[in-house]
């Protein structure tokens, strides 16, 4: 098998194998993954026939993520799945590396040196289409500048070049709260192969999590399902879930290979991203 960096038109096609797998990626998902590391995404091919997919993002100096791991069902069981593994792997040799698998991998994923970190607990729900708190306002061009900077402290290393992609992703919807000029919370919603997503969430309190969830929620038409991935840790979030009558559905394990950086889980009320972090 022939491993090497996919195009982003080959990522778009990936990201049909994980609809398929039911994933639900967003529709327009490719473009940002694909420019937060155009060479993270390899694709595994036979006689020039796509067979499978590892993400092996890396992020500033230190840290990776795995993600995106598929091989085609025709074409399991033959190898190919460890051979993408073995190639993710070295491509982030000598970083932290970051994952978030279904809890029946867990295991696996020990054999491989990742450790425990905690879980995320996927809640889906449906929207309201009712107005927004005067608050929570759109982040505009103006805003990216201060949304990095203010995401920085949730991610184990430097995303910026991500982030001003997925802020500005076609159709989605940025929203932020300001207190006294300063940010003190932003989300973002997109629209998925069913429904939406909200991801990132983050907040300094539990109340500035309900002005985003409100006004998010707001931004969906009744009844079109929502899906928020929060870390479990975060009790905070979990009652922001349930109290918006969203249930859980679907599970991963995070998971690290050294250190765990210690995110400020109690104000990330919502993951980007379970293929990206």
């Amino acid at each position: 098998m022939d491993i090497r960096a996919m195009t982003q038109a080959e990522l778009e096609t990936v990201l049909d194998w994980a609809a398929a797998e039911g994933w639900n990626p967003g529709w327009q998902d490719a473009a940002s993954f694909h420019a937060a590391d155009p060479g993270g995404f390899l694709l595994g091919t036979l006689d020039g026939e796509p067979v499978g997919s590892i993400f092996a993002v890396q992020y500033g100096t230190g840290f990776g993520f795995i993600g995106g791991y598929i091989v085609r069902p025709e074409w399991r069981g033959q190898g190919h799945g460890m051979a993408l593994w073995r190639a993710g792997m070295a491509r982030l040799a000598g970083r932290n590396v970051g994952l978030d698998g279904v809890p029946a991998q867990q295991a696996n994923y020990a054999r491989s040196g990742f450790h425990l970190a905690h879980r995320n607990v996927r809640f889906a729900g449906q929207g309201s289409g009712l107005p927004a708190d005067d608050r929570v306002l759109p982040v505009g061009l103006q805003d990216i500048d201060d949304v990095v900077a203010y995401d920085r402290d949730f991610f184990p290393d430097n995303r910026a070049q991500f982030m001003r992609h997925w802020l500005t992703q076609d159709g989605s919807i940025a929203l932020g709260v300001r207190d006294g000029g300063a940010l003190v919370g932003y989300a973002v919603l997109r629209p998925c192969r069913n429904g939406f997503k909200i991801g990132p969430l983050c907040a300094q309190t539990p109340d500035v999590a309900e002005e985003l969830m409100q006004a998010l929620r707001g931004r969906v038409p009744a009844g079109e399902p929502i899906f928020l991935d929060v870390p479990e840790p975060n009790a905070a979030a979990l009652a922001l879930a349930q109290r918006h009558g969203m249930r859980a559905c679907f599970e991963t394990a995070r998971m690290y290979t050294g250190e765990n950086p210690q995110l400020p889980l109690t104000r990330q009320y919502g993951i980007t991203s379970f293929e990206l972090g």
